[in-house]
């Protein structure tokens, strides 16, 4: 409990105090974007380099994945979907380098629900409509529109309670094998819970994420 629970880190006389996870955060933040000044900042249409080349890459095989999802007509909403993906992908790994993971903070991940169920929601309105959306609260009957409201909320919730149960289960299986078995088992575990299940539920909570939005907008 102690390890999760989020410290003060400072006091700011407007914001009041400010907890670890917003100052991880805020470093992650600022190495992605030093890293996208400097990885972007000689692209060359002939002879792309090595690191361009892989850049390339990785950013189509996004682009191409939620497009797949999404539609092409709304690619509009994978630059929000790229950059949560690293986020989250970034955040959920930097165990390894000795900061403590934002995900286990849950107000870290309610924030990224809150603001993934705007995008859902923002994303039927814009495609359908005011007027459709507020129908379709009540098809295809209108006794079902009180669950189909509590489904606005249960969608963020469901994002926030998996992403934060995973990244607490993933601690506490650590923290347990490292007090019965602390000399060899933990490590390649550990390999696993920072790096492969981070990934992974990275992945789930952005591939989610547009599933609901594509729901939305149909």
């Amino acid at each position: 409990m102690e390890e999760l629970n989020c410290e003060t880190v400072f006091t700011l006389p407007v914001l009041g105090g400010i907890s670890e996870s917003v100052v991880v955060t805020w470093i992650i933040m600022a190495v992605l974007v030093v890293l996208s000044i400097v990885l972007t900042r000689n692209l060359r249409v002939e002879n792309p380099g090595k690191v361009q080349l892989a850049l390339e890459a990785g950013i189509s095989w996004a682009q191409d994945f939620f497009e797949g999802i999404i539609g092409k007509e709304n690619r509009g909403y994978t630059p929000y979907l790229i950059t949560i993906l690293i986020y989250l992908g970034v955040a959920n790994t930097i165990a390894l380098f000795g900061f403590k993971p934002p995900t286990k903070d849950l107000n870290v991940t309610a924030a990224l629900a809150v603001m993934s169920m705007f995008v859902i929601e923002f994303s039927g309105i814009r495609k359908n409509g005011v007027v459709h959306w507020v129908k379709h609260f009540a098809k295809p009957v209108p006794i079902v529109a009180p669950i189909m409201v509590l489904e606005v909320v249960i969608r963020p919730l469901s994002l926030c309670m998996r992403l934060f149960g995973n990244m607490l289960a993933g601690f506490v299986v650590l923290e347990l094998l490292k007090v019965f078995v602390p000399l060899i088992i933990p490590i390649p575990v550990s390999f696993y819970f920072d790096i492969f299940d981070g990934l992974l539920q990275a992945y789930v909570f952005v591939f989610l994420t547009a599933i609901f939005m594509t729901e939305e907008m149909e």
